[in-house]
């Protein structure tokens, strides 16, 4: 069956009720573990049912955000998922209290049971009308991100494709692409304010209804981190600021050299080479049948995995109008379907976001018979060392995709994912002053923003008075739709790096921990799963010092003539 045909049913709220209440109580009541195990497995098909719904539902509206049918059941989502969520907590607590807990636990793992506490600490009937209103919101900024027509040589554009003006060799051309991009932002202004001050509020107000004091506790619980807190994360980002920005900051002196400019601009960043970026020879159905051959060489694992995305059409990866930005993985439960979002444009982003993507897929695949749904993916952090290891692994096939300009893609790839850590530090450090202090106005956010940035980044000069103000991170869509998220990206990216490290050392025998770890799913925790694979500890002191140090002996091996 292709993608297509997969059939979209809206969920029938009043059946799904009375099947939750049926198992709660029987867990409630019953003290036979296999009649509680028959009921976890019956109750597990219709959280499924509803999460394939709510899936196909969320791929086809942020496919063509235009389309009415499914506007109008996302608008169902966003009402019904926080009543939906009742019935999650209801079901937790009864789990909790079953009288046959420990044997529950023996059989399905503790951390369904950790993950379980976390949920009750951050769910109650009394802020329902506070999750509606914050996924309206979500919705609503999404919407406005999409609407974007950006009139740039002789074309209409939306977000994603402006993205390769933005790497042009031509100097001006990228500086007035990144001002015609600010353009929609200054317009929209005071609306993306006005999204980000509601969802503060709301957020803050959900906290506080619940006993925490503000939104920082209250955030870390709902995405399920249980054994690391926002002090261990303060220190990690202390460990960024001293011992990886150097490091960055040399990155950015040699690109300077490279481009031949005396100080660079916001709109230098994202170059890297004079001659312009790597590019893929090919387009999009070029660039999927290069990766089916990468990964039928890999591994017969990914070979059994990427057959079956290619298969199934599960691929959605061209930029068009009217279709949502970013690129995103998810899971479709009652087909065992992986799914792959993006906006192909043409720049060697393309091949990030496909090999990136296919990371999460493939983990998901690996671990997508568990009889429980939530160990189908990890907690979000460890989430992302699949999808950025994959980057790496792809390092040995990429003349598939370059060419001759695999060598240069290497090098810039490893130096964006070193650059990208600090951003990434930046924009948690900027979430957790905004939690922390939630009466801020717009403009207090803004000048923290900069503030932060002139820390993390302090290469980054600007030119554009609005970005000068603080609003790059209007463009960070995380920032509103998943508060708190961003910071995993950068802990799995120090995981990542000791993958790359690791491969280059024992081809064999990295892939074989990244295999098994993939295998894992989320029935572990994050420190938990990076101690399976043998990965040390971002959190730990000396950490981020030791892997800066083997990541500058890296990228000094490049020989800079070659990188024109």
């Amino acid at each position: 069956m292709k993608f297509s045909e997969y059939k979209y049913e809206r969920p029938n709220l009043e059946e799904i009720t009375a099947k939750f209440q049926e198992a709660i109580e029987v867990l409630k009541t019953s003290d036979d573990f296999s009649k509680q195990v028959e009921v976890i497995n019956e109750i597990n098909k219709v959280r499924n049912y509803y999460a394939t719904m709510s899936t196909l539902c969320h791929i086809r509206i942020t496919t063509n955000t235009t389309d009415e049918f499914y506007e109008k059941e996302q608008e169902f989502f966003d009402e019904n998922s926080p009543i939906y969520a009742n019935l999650e907590f209801e079901l937790a607590k009864a789990l909790l209290n079953s009288k046959v807990k420990d044997k529950l636990e023996e059989k399905y793992g503790k951390q369904w049971f950790r993950l379980m506490e976390a949920s009750q600490k951050v769910f109650s009937k009394e802020i329902i009308e506070d999750l509606q209103e914050e996924n309206k919101l979500i919705s609503e900024y999404r919407k406005l991100t999409a609407s974007a027509k950006i009139e740039f040589d002789g074309k209409i554009n939306n977000l994603s494709q402006m993205g390769p003006y933005l790497v042009n060799p031509d100097r001006e051309v990228r500086k007035n692409a990144e001002a015609k991009i600010m353009e929609f932002f200054a317009e929209n202004e005071a609306k993306f304010d006005e999204i980000y001050d509601k969802l503060v509020k709301v957020r803050t107000q959900m906290a506080r209804k619940l006993g925490y004091k503000d939104y920082v506790e209250f955030g870390y619980l709902r995405l399920g981190r249980t054994d690391y807190d926002s002090k261990m994360v303060a220190n990690y980002r202390k460990q960024v600021l001293e011992d990886l920005v150097p490091v960055v900051i040399k990155i950015m002196e040699d690109k300077a050299k490279r481009l031949g400019i005396d100080e660079l601009r916001s709109y230098d960043l994202n170059l890297d080479f004079k001659s312009g970026d790597p590019k893929p020879i090919g387009d999009r159905p070029f660039l999927v049948s290069q990766a089916q051959k990468m990964y039928a060489s890999l591994s017969k694992e990914t070979k059994e995995f990427f057959d079956f995305m290619v298969e199934h059409e599960l691929l959605e990866l061209d930029a068009k109008q009217g279709k949502a930005g970013g690129g995103y993985c998810t899971y479709i439960p009652d087909y065992k379907s992986p799914f792959i979002f993006a906006n192909f444009n043409g720049t060697s982003g393309d091949v990030d976001v496909l090999t990136h993507e296919a990371g999460h897929a493939f983990q998901v695949f690996s671990s997508r018979n568990y009889e429980i749904p939530d160990y189908y993916f990890p907690t979000l952090e460890a989430c992302e060392i699949h999808s950025m290891s994959m980057e790496f692994f792809a390092y040995p096939y990429l003349e598939l995709f370059f060419g001759e300009d695999a060598y240069r893609y290497r090098y810039k790839h490893l130096a964006g994912t070193i650059s990208f850590i600090p951003y990434g530090v930046l924009v948690d450090h900027f979430q957790t002053e905004v939690y922390e202090n939630p009466d801020m106005t717009p403009d207090e956010r803004k000048a923290t923003w900069r503030k932060l940035e002139k820390m993390y980044q302090p290469y980054k000069v600007y030119d554009n008075a609005f970005l000068e103000k603080g609003t790059y991170w209007f463009r960070q869509s995380h920032i509103f739709s998943n508060a708190f998220y961003y910071i995993d990206y950068t802990l799995a990216q120090v995981c990542a790096h000791q993958y790359f490290i690791k491969n280059n050392v024992d081809a064999m025998s990295a892939w074989e921990s990244y295999y098994n770890l993939c295998k894992q799913g989320g029935s572990k925790s994050f420190l938990e799963l990076i101690k399976v694979a043998g990965l040390d500890n971002p959190f730990v002191d000396g950490t981020i010092k030791k892997i800066s140090k083997q990541l500058l002996d890296y990228l000094n091996s490049f020989d800079q003539t070659k990188l024109i």
